[in-house]
């Protein structure tokens, strides 16, 4: 077999942070949304551990072809300024290609930057034209993800195991999930990959806000990934992870979501998202220590 080689760049420019841009390209919930090159492909998650030493696997699904499947191993993490990882392309039990994608993020003015360094080894065909075309068009859709992806961090003086308990207990999470002056009222709650809670919110002016979690990725104390539904069963809205990590015995908690759309990502920040974010994360401080 003889193998032919390539190397590849992709540049791209965004309009968001580099620390938004680099949740967007590292979180699962987040790939999960930019992956699919075109309307016509399906990207299906077998498994999502974004750590050094972590691999992700998917199935790249176009009706009548033969399922495409991508192993990503993580080899390097520095979060905001670089990732490299190897990935490996087969068809049918035959590997196609595999490449080392190293990508470097930096701040550019109001923005950010990443550029994308593919080394190329096709091996059963040639692969750079796919990749040209297939890694460009993902490129493009990881820009427009994270044109409407919103971040919140704060650092919780609790450790993560305490932090993780509080968000994971159904007794707890509806004590002080929501903003300022915000109650929850529960109809269903079981979290657990594959569950869901099902809850309104109550405004202090008595306004009742349905939601609908629907939990797909739990990894204790280190990830949750879930989608955001208008009610119970409705249209989504966002999809949405927190991730935890211990920093000098206290915590960091980041909560991503995706917006659907890039109108309704603007209408979340016009109307004080951000805020209300830091609002629900400051309740979440608060009853940690009060425990």
């Amino acid at each position: 077999m003889t193998g032919r080689f390539a190397t590849l760049t992709f540049e791209r420019q965004v309009a968001a942070p580099a620390g938004t841009l680099w949740e967007a390209w590292t979180a699962p919930a987040a790939r999960a949304a930019w992956a699919a090159p075109s309307p016509a492909v399906t990207v299906e998650f077998l498994e999502a551990d974004t750590r050094v030493g972590g691999r992700e696997v998917s199935l790249c699904k176009v009706k009548g072809q033969p399922d495409i499947r991508c192993e990503v191993g993580w080899l390097e993490l520095e979060p905001s300024r670089r990732s490299v990882n190897y990935e490996v392309i087969s068809s049918e039990g035959e590997t196609q290609s595999a490449a080392l994608v190293t990508a470097d993020f930096s701040a550019l003015g109001d923005g950010s930057q990443v550029i994308v360094t593919v080394q190329l080894s096709s091996l059963a065909e040639d692969m750079e034209e796919g990749y040209r075309q297939g890694f460009g068009a993902g490129m493009d859709n990881l820009v427009d993800v994270a044109g409407r992806t919103m971040l919140q961090q704060r650092v919780i003086k609790a450790p993560r195991s305490v932090v993780w308990n509080a968000w994971m207990n159904p007794e707890t999470l509806p004590h002080w999930w929501g903003p300022d002056g915000f109650s929850c009222r529960t109809k269903r709650i079981d979290l657990r990959t594959n569950g869901e809670w099902v809850f309104d919110m109550i405004a202090p002016d008595g306004t009742v806000y349905p939601n609908h979690h629907l939990y797909g990725e739990v990894r204790p104390e280190d990830r949750i990934g879930y989608e955001l539904l208008w009610g119970e069963n409705g249209p989504k809205h966002a999809d949405a992870w927190a991730s935890f990590e211990d920093v000098d015995g206290a915590t960091r908690v980041t909560l991503g979501m995706v917006f659907s759309t890039a109108a309704e990502f603007q209408r979340a920040r016009g109307s004080g998202a951000m805020e209300l974010g830091q609002q629900t994360l400051g309740k979440l401080a608060r009853f940690v220590r009060a425990e």
